[in-house]
């Protein structure tokens, strides 16, 4: 294994592991004396990473986490917050979405790793990604409404996620889950000691490098695609991508590959 570290001038650190099956990318956002608060300058280079990132087509996964063990990110720092008015909060709100979405259209599936507080725009970033593993230090919040503000943007991914009764109650009243009610609640996927995460972590990247590579990246845009459309449109365009994925030779390749293991399993 090859890693290349890149560190830029801001406040995301991007690594790149090269693997035989192609790259993971890890980002970190590096504030953990201000509790890996968000910042415009956060804001600005996770979108510059995620969309420099999209590039890359031998990227694999990416993981997404927080500098330090105190937090994944408490969310937007309240200073920025507190110094906005009703033109620069449109600016602010906006990039913020900005961000998340270009998590979201990451051809690549995107791994949140989750210790510690994950609240406000900390959460939205979670939500955005395709998963979410946490540790058993990790707590969650949206706790605008106890700053005068209401939460908003990828806040509107938490109904599907974790239902509109729970979102309600975040939302509504700004108190905390615990990590294990994130898991009930099927916020997070993983739930572990912190002395595990990384391993549950990498069985999933494990197993993200078994499969096909354009097929991962087909179905996560299927699965993207399924969380606007209809049933209908959504089945119409699931026949057109299954073709597509036939347009190269990686269905015959995998498929060669799991029937000989089939056929060996067979013999014994």
């Amino acid at each position: 294994m090859k890693g290349l570290k890149m560190t830029d001038p801001g406040q995301v650190v991007l690594e790149i592991k090269e693997l035989n099956a192609g790259s993971i990318a890890e980002l970190t956002i590096s504030r953990p004396a201000k509790l890996n608060a968000i910042t415009p300058q956060v804001i600005e280079d996770l979108i510059l990473n995620f969309r420099q990132l999209s590039e890359m087509d031998e990227l694999r996964a990416v993981i997404l986490r927080g500098a330090g063990k105190r937090a994944f990110t408490a969310g937007a720092d309240i200073h920025i917050l507190q110094s906005l008015d009703k033109h620069s909060a449109v600016k602010f709100i906006t990039q913020l979405h900005n961000a998340i979405e270009a998590i979201r259209l990451l051809p690549a599936p995107v791994i949140a790793r989750i210790s510690g507080y994950c609240f406000g725009a900390g959460m939205e970033i979670a939500a955005g990604c395709d998963l979410r593993a946490a540790d058993h230090t990790a707590t969650f919040s949206m706790p605008e409404v106890r700053v005068g503000i209401p939460s908003v943007i990828e806040a509107v991914l938490l109904p599907d996620l974790i239902g509109w009764g729970k979102t309600r109650e975040l939302l509504l009243t700004g108190k905390q889950m615990t990590a294990e009610e994130a898991l009930q609640a099927g916020f997070v996927q993983s739930l572990c000691d912190p002395r595990q995460l990384d391993d549950h972590i990498q069985s999933w990247i494990d197993d993200i490098l078994l499969c096909g590579p354009a097929a991962v990246k087909l179905q996560k845009k299927l699965i993207s695609n399924w969380e606007q459309s209809s049933r209908n449109a959504s089945i119409v365009e699931s026949i057109i991508d299954f073709a597509q994925a036939y347009e190269t030779d990686e269905p015959h390749r995998y498929m060669a590959s799991a029937l000989e293991t089939l056929k060996m399993k067979t013999k014994n």
